[in-house]
């Protein structure tokens, strides 16, 4: 399970906040977030098992984003990662839109996923699984919440994570990283009558999850905070938890958004 909040266009200063928990096997081989040397303009997180990341920003601004759809594995296995999708995007030069077009030509290529790309001028989301719709879409300003379903279905974790940002977005005028980590950190058990809301058809693992996983084997491995001011300064927070929500390391960058 993964969880991103975002607030897109809403606040004066602020257009583009996003708050977001990767959750994986503790096991699985990953790299902090980073600017690397086949990468220098990007910063991102890296899945060493299959490559790719699940979030990320690159120097121009540029963001990206995806999470997995849960679903039975399918058969035969699709050929292509995921995670390709965030670092091509912010390695490459093609517009939201466009890139998303392209995108949707070859969705079939990838297991079940939700990507969000963009810039703090404007973000579209696409997932393959959305049968009522095949093209992306451009998002209207407002707060949202993706986890393993569709944008903004109604798992617990969503909904308890949009109504903290909206609260945290009429409360702060100047976001707050660590309060925003701290939404992230939350524990609390969704209640059954949370549960039971939930439409059926998406009523899976996730409908149970509580925003922040602890666990031996499985459970939350970064918190990640993004913020760009619409003057151009940006700041990328990434907090690293290992097995039982043990702190394991944080980066902390802040730099200007380049015009190229």
């Amino acid at each position: 399970m993964c969880l991103i909040l975002f607030a897109q266009g809403v606040h004066p200063d602020f257009p583009l906040i996003v708050a977001a928990n990767r959750d994986e096997f503790h096991a699985r081989p990953t790299a902090p977030a980073a600017f690397r040397e086949d990468a220098p303009t990007v910063l991102a997180g890296r899945d060493l098992e299959a490559g790719g990341s699940w979030m990320g920003v690159d120097r121009r601004g540029r963001f990206a984003a995806v999470t997995n759809y849960t679903e039975p594995p399918p058969e035969p296995m699709p050929p292509r990662t995921r995670g390709e999708l965030v670092m091509d995007f912010l390695s490459g030069d093609a517009d939201a839109g466009p890139y998303l077009d392209a995108v949707a030509d070859r969705a079939q290529s990838y297991r079940g996923f939700n990507l969000l790309v963009g810039d703090a001028a404007g973000l579209w989301y696409f997932s393959n699984r959305h049968e009522e719709s095949e093209h992306p879409l451009r998002l209207e300003p407002g707060i949202y919440g993706l986890s393993n379903h569709l944008l903004d279905t109604g798992w617990p974790r969503v909904n308890r994570g949009k109504s903290a940002l909206s609260d945290f977005e009429r409360a702060e005028a100047h976001p707050d990283v660590e309060a925003l980590l701290a939404l992230l950190g939350d524990t609390t058990e969704p209640r059954d009558e949370e549960i039971l809301a939930v439409p059926d058809d998406a009523r899976g693992p996730g409908a149970h999850m509580p925003c922040f996983i602890t666990g031996a084997d499985y459970g939350t491995r970064a918190s990640t905070v993004l913020l760009q001011q619409r003057e151009g300064r940006i700041r990328f927070v990434e907090q690293r938890w290992g097995p039982s929500g043990a702190r394991h390391g944080r980066t902390d960058e802040t730099f200007e958004r380049s015009a190229g």
